[in-house]
């Protein structure tokens, strides 16, 4: 399955949602009838994918995209039939309990679920049982908080770094609420932040010194799958 690369590079807010989304989900089973919430989907990426693979109804959830936006790429893209975008902030979900029959969420999920509760109590009480969660973030090889590597100490952003972890440190975060339950460091890193670095972003270009320092000692994406309890 194929997207316009120019559609692609222009919407792209980071490593490449839509090949993530093609590695998180090949061994996901969803099918049309379903109900799926794309948690802090961008600009829709991962949305446009989900709904062109699967067929399922998808909840386009962002707090900084506007509806209008998102609405828009989804016509453009030829899935506005199977996308409801909506602008909500993801501590306060506006949705009914047990809705969902699966999450999927794509370099968003650090941002407001990096903590023991929020899986637990902001979450998982909107997804139905047995529903399936799909989540992938940028992370860590190791927790590098205590002792931060030199060279990298005026590439990584303070803020950022604090939100990035190690699978080690998200494991417990899901564990205890998830059978099936698997993560491990995604095979696409390389590839998805090339396809980001190349997009022509001012903020693409920001990053490329970061990645090319890293050189793949430091920094990973992380894929996590299972089914809730």
């Amino acid at each position: 399955m194929k997207i316009d690369d120019r559609f692609l590079k222009d919407n792209m807010m980071g490593p490449n949602a839509w090949r993530i989304a093609e590695e998180l989900t090949r061994d996901l089973h969803l099918h049309q009838g379903m109900r799926v919430l794309d948690l802090g989907c961008g600009r829709g990426l991962s949305s446009i994918f989900l709904a062109k693979k699967f067929g399922v109804q998808i909840f386009a959830a962002d707090l900084w995209i506007s509806e209008c936006e998102n609405s828009a790429r989804f016509q453009q893209a030829g899935v506005s039939r199977l996308t409801v975008p909506v602008r909500c902030d993801a501590l306060h979900l506006p949705f009914e309990k047990g809705f969902f029959d699966a999450v999927l969420s794509i370099d968003a999920y650090h941002y407001f679920g990096n903590n023991d509760a929020y899986f637990e109590t902001a979450l998982k009480p909107i997804l139905k049982e047995n529903a399936a969660v799909a989540i992938a973030m940028p992370g860590m090889k190791y927790e590098v908080h205590e002792n931060v590597p030199e060279e990298m100490k005026t590439l990584w952003d303070p803020e950022a770094l604090e939100k990035w972890h190690s699978i080690g440190w998200w494991k417990p975060k899901f564990e205890p609420h998830l059978k099936n339950f698997k993560i491990a460091e995604m095979d696409c890193f390389s590839a998805a932040w090339s396809d980001w670095l190349s997009c022509g972003s001012r903020y693409a270009k920001e990053d490329r010194l970061m990645i090319e320092t890293d050189g793949g000692r430091y920094m990973n994406l992380i894929k996590l799958t299972g089914n809730v309890r």
